[in-house]
């Protein structure tokens, strides 16, 4: 540690502060996360309960297909939440990393610098992970009006015919 150990201690605080940051960000991304997979689990359960009550052979195999879309939504979300703990990992290992090195004469060398990297990395893949599932969600929602207009057109021109 540097002769002046008051500014060394300032410094080594001012170099922690980069990775807490990023956990700031990292937890409101994970609690999105956890957010929106309630809500898939939430929306594959009405699905399974409606899936059981209809006898319509088409009506079944879209309410299929929409569980489907849904556990691939769950999986994607699954795989963000994991990168997300990976970076939250990797910035809590970054902040150690950045105090030993001061207190061990910077034995750590480029450690707390390829830590940070991995943490942002797997924080950046989440986001993508997480994007992509935004994207999927607004299409089955899409979907799922139509096919609602659709079969409602298809019962309503159906006793007149």
């Amino acid at each position: 540690m540097p002769s002046n150990a008051p500014l060394a201690h300032y410094a080594i605080l001012t170099a922690m502060l980069a990775p807490a940051f990023f956990l700031t960000a990292t937890a409101a991304l994970l609690a999105s996360a956890n957010a929106r997979l309630a809500r898939i689990i939430d929306r594959a359960r009405q699905l399974l309960k409606d899936l059981a009550e209809i006898e319509d052979p088409a009506e079944r195999r879209v309410l299929e297909q929409r569980v489907v879309v849904q556990r691939r939504r769950s999986q994607i979300i699954l795989r963000a939440s994991q990168l997300l703990y990976v970076a939250i990992s990797c910035f809590v290992g970054t902040s150690l990393l950045v105090a030993g090195d001061s207190f061990f004469d910077h034995a750590f060398g480029p450690g707390p610098t390829i830590m940070a990297v991995l943490g942002v990395l797997a924080m950046f893949g989440s986001s993508l992970l997480l994007a992509s599932e935004a994207s999927m969600a607004v299409r089955a929602i899409n979907d799922e009006m139509d096919d609602r207009h659709r079969f409602a057109n298809r019962r309503g021109a159906s006793p007149q015919d």
